[in-house]
């Protein structure tokens, strides 16, 4: 990690003015090489907050900066050229009529020449494992195959960060685990920060940090070891824990001394194989 690359400071939104703030007083720092994973309950304002990131939308207070430039109306392209998002639905960000014209797209509106384009395309869809199907229609791909070719998108306008809004969401677990290994991939060759935006526990898990969000707040930053051991006061907030904090307080409301730490479910097979062991 080199430093912040992106930082919040007193952030809120609303979306009319006679409403309630979306987001109130929210503030963070991102260092660059980071992955944070943002969960919380639908509405607690986590999308909004990706958005604003990426100047999509603009907070009604409070200050943005990505890589020490503070995000306003004169900033906003230089900025998204650093912050590339991934959606949900990838059908949404299709545009072109094979998968190599779509991941041309979004170079072709910065100007990129084209040689240096061809290069790109070939060099993002290798890293996504998906360069076999270049002269393919993005429609007539798997949902899997979608989000990689969305995420060479992306990745073919070398931004610092990448944000994935709910992009596993819709996927099947082979899907998932394409997009999420090929995240992990991309973010140990080139230092990115990854920020995503999800439900699954199993993905918050490999972040470096937990945000949690709930009701427009910003209400706990953590690694997801101590994320999870909340895990009362996470269900309190229509939140999941993963199965293996579920097991270890079961054990422990069954007598056993369960360790007071938070065990993956390596560490807790593991730790039962001791047990059996001993018995």
């Amino acid at each position: 990690m080199v430093g912040e690359v992106i930082a919040a400071s007193g952030v809120s939104f609303k979306y009319a003015p006679d409403e309630a703030d979306v987001l109130s007083n929210i503030s963070f720092a991102i260092e660059q090489g980071e992955w944070i994973a943002m969960i919380g309950p639908n509405g607690s304002g986590k999308s909004t907050l990706a958005k604003i990131m990426n100047g999509l939308l603009a907070p009604h207070s409070g200050t943005i900066q990505v890589k020490g430039e503070t995000l306003n109306e004169e900033t906003v392209w230089n900025v998204r050229q650093s912050v590339g998002m991934v959606f949900q639905n990838p059908d949404n960000q299709f545009v072109g009529a094979t998968v190599e014209d779509d991941v041309a797209f979004g170079m072709e509106n910065l100007g990129v020449p084209r040689p240096e384009m061809i290069e790109r395309v070939e060099h993002a869809l290798e890293e996504v494992n998906m360069q076999a199907y270049k002269q393919h229609e993005p429609a007539k791909l798997s949902g899997g195959q979608k989000q990689r070719v969305a995420l060479a998108g992306i990745i073919a306008l070398r931004p610092d960060v990448i944000i994935m809004d709910e992009a596993t969401a819709m996927l099947d677990p082979m899907g998932r685990y394409e997009v999420i290994e090929a995240i992990e991939r991309l973010k140990e060759r080139y230092n990115l920060t990854v920020i995503s935006i999800t439900h699954d526990l199993d993905e918050a898990a490999e972040a470096d940090r937990i945000f949690v969000m709930n009701q427009g707040q910003l209400v706990k930053i953590a690694p997801p070891e101590e994320i999870f051991l909340m895990g009362e006061e996470l269900m309190g907030m229509g939140l999941d824990v993963p199965f293996s904090q579920k097991l270890q307080k079961a054990l422990s409301t069954r007598g056993f001394a369960v360790p007071e730490t938070y065990l993956d479910e390596e560490d807790l097979l593991q730790w039962l194989s001791k047990l059996y062991s001993k018995m």
